[in-house]
C-alpha cells in the first residue's frame, strides 16, 4: 500500500493514536495517586477541624500551630489540585477561562512543538554537530575492515540486488534498456570513432590475421570448388564459342585465380596485400574527414536500428545481463561478490586508517543531514501539528494524562506538605513577633 486514498489519489487523513490496555494501567495508577492526594487533602481537613474545636474550647498553645499548618496546607492541596485538572478538563466543570488547556490547546502545542524540534533539533548547526560527534565514518570504517562484517553486508547487498531485480518487470526494463541504446546510437555518428579504430588497426597491422584467415579459406575453397569455378565461367561464356574453347577458357582461369590466392597467402610482400593495406587507409581517412562517406555511414547505421532483428538483439540484452547479475549474486564465489567484498574490506581499513578520507566522508554526510533538514524542515514540522492537530482533544488529554498523571498527583501532596510547612512557619513567626 502506498497511504493514498484510491478514489482521488489523495493521503488519507491521520487518526488518533491508540489508547492501549497499557495506557489503561497507566490510568489505574493515575487514579490510586488521585485517592492518596485526596485522603491528604480530607485529613489535612480534618486536622483542621480538630484543632480548631480545640482552640474554641480553650486549648491554648499547640492548636494554634496545628490548625495554621493543617490551613495552610489544604489552600496549598487545593491550589495544585485545581492546577492539575485545568491542564485536562476544566475544574468541577466550571467554564473558567484558561482551563482545559490540553484539550483546547491541543492544535497551538502540536504548532509550538513542531516549531520547536524545527529550531532546536532541525537546524543545519545542530544536525552536523551531532554528526560531527558521533565519528560515524570512523566507526564504519572500524566495523567494516572486520571480514564477517564484510560478509554480512556482501550478503545483504546481493540479497537486495535479487530483490530488486526479481521486482523489476522485465518488458518495462527491456523497453527502456533498448530504447536507451537506440536514441544514444542515433545520436551519435559512428563513421569517425570506425575511422580512428580502423587507422589503428591497420597502423597495428592487426588487419594482417583477417587477410591472412581469407586467403587460408578461399585458397582451400578453390582447392575443393575447382569444378564449381569452372562450369560457373563456362555458363558465362558466348554460345558461339566451342565447347573445348570454353572449357580450356574456364580452366585457366581457375589455375590463375587459385594461383593468386595462393601467392598472397605465402607472399606477406604481395602488390594485392599492399593494395588493401592502401584501401583501408583510405577508408578510414574518408569515415573521419570525408562527408559523402560519412553520411553513408549514418544512413546504414539507420537502417539497421530499424531492422526488427537489431531490435530483438538490443531488448534481449537486459535478459542476458539480468542472468548474469541474478547468478553472480546467488553465487558466494562469485567475481562479483568477491570483489564487492574486497571493496568493502578496503573502504572499511582506509575509513579506519586514513584521517582525509574519513573527514571528506564526514563533511558528505553532514552535508547531506543539513541539506535534507533545511529543505524538508517545513514538511517535517508540519507533520508533528498535523499529527497532533488530527488527535481526538479528549483522548489525547487522556493518554497524556496516563502518562504523566502519577508524577502530577505527586505535585498535590508535595503542594499539601510544603502548604502546611509554610503556613506553619508564618503562624510562628507572626505569634513571635506579636508576642
Amino acid at each position: 500500500m502506498d497511504g493514498t486514498n484510491p478514489a482521488d489519489g489523495t493521503a488519507p487523513p491521520l487518526t488518533a493514536f491508540a489508547y492501549t490496555a497499557e495506557d489503561e494501567e497507566r490510568r489505574r495508577g493515575v487514579r490510586r495517586m488521585k485517592t492518596m492526594a485526596t485522603c491528604l487533602l480530607l485529613l489535612v481537613a480534618v486536622v483542621y477541624t480538630l484543632a480548631t474545636w480545640a482552640k474554641s474550647a480553650g486549648v491554648s498553645g499547640w492548636p494554634g500551630y496545628v490548625a495554621a499548618a493543617a490551613e495552610a496546607g489544604m489552600v496549598g492541596a487545593l491550589a495544585d489540585w485545581f492546577a492539575v485538572t485545568a491542564l485536562f478538563r476544566r475544574p468541577l466543570g466550571l467554564p473558567i477561562p484558561h482551563t482545559a488547556i490540553i484539550p483546547t490547546k491541543k492544535d497551538q502545542l502540536g504548532e509550538s512543538l513542531g516549531a520547536f524540534v524545527g529550531e532546536n533539533f532541525l537546524s543545519s548547526g545542530v544536525v552536523r554537530t551531532r554528526l560531527h560527534a558521533l565519528n560515524i565514518a570512523g566507526r564504519l570504517g572500524t566495523w567494516l575492515a572486520e571480514p564477517a562484517h564484510a560478509d554480512r553486508v556482501t550478503a545483504e547487498l546481493a540479497t537486495a540486488l535479487r530483490g530488486a531485480l526479481t521486482v523489476l518487470r522485465d518488458a518495462d526494463v527491456q523497453a527502456v534498456v533498448g530504447e536507451a541504446i537506440t536514441r544514444r546510437a542515433e545520436a551519435a555518428e559512428v563513421a569517425p570513432g570506425l575511422g580512428k579504430t580502423l587507422d589503428r588497426i591497420v597502423t597495428d597491422g592487426a588487419h594482417r590475421r583477417a587477410v591472412d584467415l581469407i586467403c587460408a579459406r578461399a585458397h582451400d575453397w578453390l582447392v575443393l570448388h575447382g569444378d564449381s569455378v569452372m562450369d560457373a565461367v563456362q555458363g558465362g561464356a558466348p554460345g558461339w564459342t566451342p565447347r573445348f574453347v570454353d572449357r580450356k577458357v574456364g580452366e585457366r582461369v581457375y589455375k590463375e585465380l587459385l594461383r593468386f590466392v595462393t601467392e598472397m597467402r605465402d607472399m606477406p610482400g604481395h602488390p594485392a596485400r599492399g593494395a588493401i593495406d592502401r584501401f583501408l587507409t583510405d577508408f578510414a581517412s574518408d569515415l573521419q574527414s570525408d562527408t559523402e562517406t560519412r553520411t553513408k555511414v549514418e544512413r546504414l547505421k539507420a537502417d539497421l536500428l530499424e531492422r526488427p532483428e537489431i531490435q530483438d538483439i538490443i531488448a534481449s540484452a537486459w535478459s542476458a545481463v539480468r542472468g548474469m547479475i541474478m547468478s553472480a549474486a546467488e553465487d558466494e564465489r562469485s567475481e562479483l561478490r568477491l570483489r564487492a567484498r574486497a571493496s568493502l574490506l578496503s573502504l572499511g581499513n582506509r575509513l579506519s586508517t586514513d584521517p582525509q578520507l574519513r573527514a571528506k566522508v564526514e563533511g558528505w554526510l553532514e552535508d547531506a543531514a543539513a541539506y535534507v533538514v533545511t529543505t524538508y524542515r517545513t514538511e517535517i514540522t508540519s507533520l508533528i501539528s498535523e499529527t497532533v492537530a488530527a488527535w481526538d482533544a479528549d483522548q489525547t488529554s487522556r493518554k497524556i494524562e496516563a502518562h504523566i498523571g502519577r508524577d502530577l498527583q505527586f505535585i498535590r501532596i508535595n503542594g499539601t506538605v510544603v502548604g502546611a510547612l509554610a503556613g506553619l512557619l508564618i503562624y510562628t513567626v507572626s505569634h513571635a513577633l506579636g508576642g
